[in-house]
C-alpha cells in the first residue's frame, strides 16, 4: 500500500519520508533493496559494455589521466576503455530506464514522488578510485549501489565556488562532514545542493535515480516557445496619423506606445500553463523513438486481445494528468468523464489487466496509439 512502511525508505512510509527527508537532508538506507547487485540486462561490465556501445546511447567517459580530469562523450568503441590504462575512470550512461524495461521498472518503484518529477535512471560503471569528484546537484537524486562498493563523503557546505578550467564541475574547496561505504543494496538519498563525492572501492557500479528541477529561466522561456506556438492575435500595427518627426531616426512614443497596447493583449491563466506542464513534461527526449507494431491488430483483434490480457505503457511513453485533461508523449488529448477513471488508473499503474472498462471512443483512442508504439498488448 503507498501509505505502508516501505524496505526502500529504511521502514518509513512515503508521508513520513515526504514530511521529514525530502529537501531537507540526507537519508541513509541500509538494504534498501536487500542484495540488489543490479537490473536484467545491467548487472556487469560486460552489459553497460554493449549499451554504452550502443548508436543512441547517452553515454559520458571521466577518467583522471595523469592526474588531469578528462571528458568524453559517447557513444564508445570498446578500444576506448582498454587505452585508459590503469588510471581510475568511470562511465556514466543517462536514460537506462529508456533502454531496458528492468530500468524502467526500477525508476517507477520511486514513484511515492508525483511521476511529473521523475525525470531517469543514470547508472554510472567505475573501476577502483574511479569517481566524478566532489560536486553538488539541483535535483534530488537516489543513489542505490548495485555491484561492489562505493564511499560517498557528503556535506552541506555553503561555499560552492568551482575549479576554474575543468571540464566538470568539481568543488574547489570540498569539506565533507559525514561519510559512509555502501555496499549492494544500500541506497542513500540526498536533497538538491548537497555536496558529494562518490569514489568506487573496487570495480562497483550505482544506479541513480533522478529528479526534475528545471532553472526558472528554462521554465520561462519554454513556456513563451508553447504560447508562440499557440498564439492569435489579430490586427496589425498601423499608423494612419502618423505625423511628421524632426529626427527620423527616433522610435516615436507612438509606436512604443501602440506596439505596448498590442502585446498587453497577451494573456494566460492557469488552464494555459496546465497545459503547457503536460506538454512539456510528457516531451519524449530527442534521441527517443517508438516502434510502431510490425504487423498491427485490426480495431476488432485489438479490443479483444486487450479485454483478455490487458496492456502496457511503452516504456518510452509518458502518461499524465491534471484533473480533467490527460497527456500523452507531448500532446494533450480529451478523454470522456466515463473513461476517466480507468485512464487515471492506466497513468498511475503504467498497465491494467484484463478487460479494463473503455468505452468504444476511448479504445479507437489506444488502438490509435498501439499502432504508434505508445503502448503494447500484454
Amino acid at each position: 500500500m503507498p501509505s505502508a512502511p516501505s524496505t526502500l525508505l529504511g521502514g518509513l512510509t512515503p508521508q513520513q519520508f515526504l514530511a521529514a527527508y525530502w529537501q531537507k537532508k540526507p537519508l541513509l538506507v541500509r538494504q534498501a533493496i536487500p542484495e540488489f547487485q543490479g537490473i536484467t540486462g545491467l548487472q556487469s561490465w560486460q552489459d553497460m559494455l554493449s549499451l554504452v556501445c550502443a548508436e543512441n546511447a547517452e553515454a559520458r567517459l571521466v577518467s583522471r589521466q595523469n592526474g588531469r580530469w578528462e571528458l568524453d562523450d559517447g557513444p564508445f568503441m570498446p578500444r576506448d576503455f582498454k587505452q585508459l590504462g590503469a588510471d581510475p575512470w568511470t562511465v556514466l550512461l543517462q536514460g537506462v530506464n529508456l533502454l531496458l524495461p528492468a530500468g524502467d521498472r526500477l525508476m517507477r518503484r520511486f514513484d511515492f514522488i508525483p511521476q511529473a518529477r521523475l525525470d531517469d535512471l543514470m547508472v554510472s560503471y567505475a573501476v577502483d578510485g574511479g569517481g566524478v569528484g566532489p560536486h553538488f546537484d539541483n535535483y534530488d537524486v537516489f543513489l542505490l549501489q548495485g555491484i561492489g562498493q562505493r564511499r560517498w563523503r557528503i556535506g552541506a557546505q555553503r561555499d560552492k565556488a568551482l575549479i576554474d578550467g575543468l571540464p566538470l564541475r568539481i568543488i574547489k574547496d570540498f569539506r565533507p562532514t559525514r561519510e559512509w561505504l555502501l555496499n549492494p543494496g544500500d541506497l542513500l538519498y540526498l536533497p538538491p545542493q548537497w555536496a558529494h563525492d562518490g569514489s568506487a572501492a573496487g570495480e562497483c557500479m550505482t544506479f541513480s535515480i533522478g529528479f526534475r528541477a528545471p532553472p526558472a529561466q528554462d521554465l520561462a522561456e519554454q513556456f513563451l516557445t508553447h504560447l508562440q506556438d499557440r498564439l492569435v492575435l489579430p490586427g496589425r500595427y498601423r499608423d494612419p496619423d502618423l505625423r511628421y518627426q524632426q529626427h527620423s531616426a527616433e522610435i516615436a512614443a507612438t509606436m512604443i506606445d501602440q506596439v505596448d497596447g498590442i502585446l498587453a493583449k497577451l494573456r494566460w491563466n492557469r488552464a494555459t500553463v496546465r497545459d503547457f506542464l503536460g506538454c512539456a513534461l510528457t516531451e519524449p527526449k530527442a534521441q527517443v523513438v517508438f516502434t510502431a507494431p510490425s504487423s498491427p491488430l485490426s480495431r476488432k483483434r485489438f479490443e479483444e486481445r486487450c479485454a483478455r490480457h490487458g496492456l502496457r505503457l511503452d516504456i518510452k511513453t509518458q502518461l499524465l494528468f491534471a484533473g480533467t485533461r490527460f497527456y500523452i508523449n507531448g500532446e494533450p488529448c480529451s478523454v470522456a468523464a466515463a473513461d476517466r477513471r480507468a485512464m487515471r488508473e492506466l497513468a498511475d499503474r503504467r498497465e491494467m489487466p484484463g478487460s479494463p472498462q473503455f468505452s468504444d471512443t476511448a479504445l479507437d483512442m489506444l488502438h490509435v496509439w498501439y499502432c504508434d508504439g505508445f503502448l503494447a498488448l500484454r
